[in-house]
């Protein structure tokens, strides 16, 4: 018999740090910068990036050492599998899918948006409605297209699809070095004001610390594609590319934040779209500023749609490799080498799911920051128990206490920034479907074991 298909053994240290930080910066920099800077003011939006992307440094620091020790695209699912029961083991699993999957269609849905800033005319023919929010033909026909490319690239190859997400990821850094430092040389710190929103410094903060789980999610993404190492790369690159790509991720997002506050004042743009490409074009009085900021979004919108297409599809394939879910979700292509169905299959969800539309972005932010603090939490309790020596237990409680915290401050109904009905629905609807195609599984595992 011919052995079982592998999946490929092509990526790099500087495919690992692309996948990473491409996976953890997308368009929320451009799409939802009014929700940012409303929740807390300039300053507050800043150090609410910067302190909770410092907050992930010990939990970064937990992933490196696990996908170190277990090279295995199951991730969280593999880590706690080695300490807890198998319920809990699923459970996590199921959880990264969300915070991964739940970005694809984010993306779809933000591609539309751009380009019909862009283009007005895409504005139009609107099909339906959702929560006030108009779905335009043109820009379902876009996210469609969009993702109708990323799952073909994806289903070529991993080396296809890391060449795309390296293009990608230095493309969109070296956009965004011209147009951040153009708009802070033109900018002013008048336009600094208000420094807070109006809930006070503390709550402010506490805000955006609360969104920054979902807009920093990706570093993590490394430890799924572990098993396409190269033979020769050596295990302490993990540890190098998960903890690169959290510090360039803070850089980036305190970064841009500071700059749009510098261009124009942002409190008079809080209704404007786009008010990162408003306050700069106001800023500097010129349009091809904009054409900068759109090109850097758009092409960062394909590289994080890329990203996070990689990592579910990789969750995906492992849930069904355990049989937790139908293992043809495990099915490695023979000559592309890459988890075909899987891949298929996290692309027409992602079509399904964008249309819903606008109305997406917003929520999609609340629940996708308790879905990846959940396996944040797990992946750190799971080391935890495996006793390490030293200081890397000390660090390993650390991230379970920071992971619990960003779970907490978005649950407790006390706390300002909790779950609405709605969001916790949408929680409700994804850990039922968890249930369901699990408890189908073992339904078909006991009907065979009873032919």
């Amino acid at each position: 018999m011919s052995p079982s298909p592998q999946l490929a053994r092509k990526l790099r240290l500087t495919d690992y740090f692309t996948l990473g930080w491409g996976t953890m910066v997308g368009v929320g920099w451009l799409v939802v910068m009014d929700d940012w800077l409303g929740r807390g003011g300039s300053l507050g939006a800043i150090l609410g990036f910067a302190i909770g992307g410092a907050l992930l440094l010990p939990i970064g620091y937990v992933y490196a050492q696990l996908v170190m020790a277990m090279p295995d695209a199951a991730a969280e699912i593999a880590y706690t599998a080695k300490v807890f029961p198998a319920p809990l083991s699923f459970a996590t699993g199921w959880m990264m899918v969300l915070a991964y999957f739940i970005v694809c269609p984010w993306e779809a849905v933000a591609i539309g948006r751009i380009a019909g800033y862009i283009l007005p005319g895409l504005n139009s023919v609107p099909l339906y409605t959702i929560a006030a929010r108009p779905v335009y033909l043109p820009h379902l026909l876009l996210g469609l297209a969009a993702t109708a490319v990323i799952t073909f690239l994806n289903y070529r190859g991993i080396g296809t699809s890391a060449r795309f997400q390296n293009w990608t990821a230095f493309t969109t850094l070296a956009l965004f070095v011209v147009f951040v430092s153009v708009g802070a040389a033109s900018g002013s710190v008048g336009n600094f004001p208000p420094l807070f929103s109006g809930n006070g410094v503390f709550i402010s903060i506490f805000l955006v610390i609360q969104i920054v789980p979902y807009f920093m999610t990706g570093f993590e993404s490394v430890a799924k594609v572990a098993e396409e190492a190269r033979p020769d790369l050596r295990s302490h690159e993990f540890f190098v590319a998960i903890m690169l790509a959290i510090l360039v991720g803070i850089v980036f997002y305190t970064a841009v934040i500071a700059a749009v506050a510098l261009a124009a004042r942002w409190n008079t743009l809080r209704t404007t779209p786009l008010l990162t490409a408003v306050a700069f074009q106001q800023g500097i009085g010129s349009r091809w500023i904009v054409r900068i900021i759109l090109a850097a979004a758009l092409v960062s919108l394909v590289k994080v749609f890329n990203g996070n297409f990689v990592a579910a599809s990789r969750l995906v394939f492992a849930l069904g490799r355990g049989g937790w879910v139908d293992r043809r979700l495990s099915t490695i292509h023979p000559r592309n080498q890459t988890p075909s169905i899987a891949v298929v299959s996290t692309g027409v969800a992602t079509a399904a799911a964008m249309f819903l539309g606008q109305a997406l972005l917003i929520p999609v932010t609340e629940v996708g920051s308790v879905a990846s603090a959940t396996g944040w939490l797990a992946a750190s309790a799971a080391y935890y128990a495996m006793r390490p020596t030293g200081g890397k237990r000390l660090i390993s409680a650390l991230g379970i206490v920071i992971a619990l915290a960003m779970i907490l401050m978005k649950i407790v109904p006390a706390l300002p920034g909790h779950f609405n009905r709605y969001e916790w629905m949408a929680l409700a609807l994804w850990v039922l479907l968890g249930i369901i195609l699990s408890a189908r599984e073992k339904a078909v595992k006991r009907a065979d074991r009873t032919r």
